[in-house]
């Protein structure tokens, strides 16, 4: 069942999402060459409880880090390791917390120095896509509003859609609903209401759009190893529009 989040709510959410912002700030310098995901990790999980926070995904059903670090292939739900990043990997970090029991999520693809062009390419329409699936997150308009502005902008350049994992509800824990799928096909499909709160996530493939989980048990990687790309924003929706809280750039 979908949550609509009183005010006292949202001001938790809220200030989930500016650690989870200041957490992604004190990344951004450590996302280069050399770094290996497993120190990006340590210090994301040092950071987070300095500020009092609990990493989110840390012991989720398992999981056994803070991050979860997806490079080139990898779609989402990678476990970090001590491989260095090089140049032309893309690295995509997601990151989620829980601050006195109020939950925010997000994640961002990173470019390791030069990357090819048609790389390059899927990262900036992926990144866009999650930007219009935002703002068709208005009062009133539905779920597969955001869907099909997700789809419509990167279907038309020929890029996989991953449709096994999707957006999510967010804010009293990780995972809530509603599920916010980056296509528009069946299943449910809410109306949206002031108070609800939107994890919305994109993943895109430069080939095909299926996957499968590794060894494992964690790890999504393309069917076909073409590189994917991952953007995600928690979004409040308001009665003047979305308002992204993890904004971070």
């Amino acid at each position: 069942m979908t949550i609509i989040k009183n005010d006292e709510q949202i001001r938790g959410i809220r200030k989930s999402c500016d650690l989870l912002r200041d957490t992604f700030r004190s990344l951004r310098e450590m996302v280069k060459e050399g770094t290996t995901p497993l120190a990006l990790d340590a210090h994301a999980r040092k950071y987070i409880e300095s500020r009092q926070g609990i990493p989110a995904f840390l012991g989720y059903n398992g999981f056994p880090a803070t991050l979860c670090i997806s490079l080139n292939e990898a779609v989402i739900h990678g476990i970090p390791d001590n491989r260095p990043l090089q140049q032309g990997d893309v690295v995509s970090i997601d990151c989620g917390i829980n601050l006195g029991g109020y939950y925010s999520d997000c994640a961002y693809s990173f470019e390791i120095g030069k990357v090819r062009p048609d790389v390059k390419k899927l990262l900036t329409i992926t990144k866009e896509s999650l930007y219009l699936g935002i703002d068709a997150a208005k009062k009133g308009n539905r779920i597969k509003d955001i869907s099909r502005a997700v789809y419509r902008h990167v279907s038309q350049h020929g890029y996989g859609v991953v449709r096994s994992f999707c957006g999510h509800g967010v804010g009293l824990s990780i995972h809530e609903d509603p599920q916010v799928p980056n296509y528009p096909g069946g299943g449910p499909n809410p109306r949206l209401k002031p108070g609800m709160v939107l994890a919305i996530e994109p993943m895109v493939n430069l080939g095909g759009d299926d996957v499968k989980v590794l060894s494992d048990d964690w790890t999504v990687v393309t069917r076909d190893s073409s590189i994917s790309a991952h953007f995600e924003h928690t979004v409040l929706i308001t009665e003047n529009g979305p308002e992204i809280l993890t904004e971070w750039e």
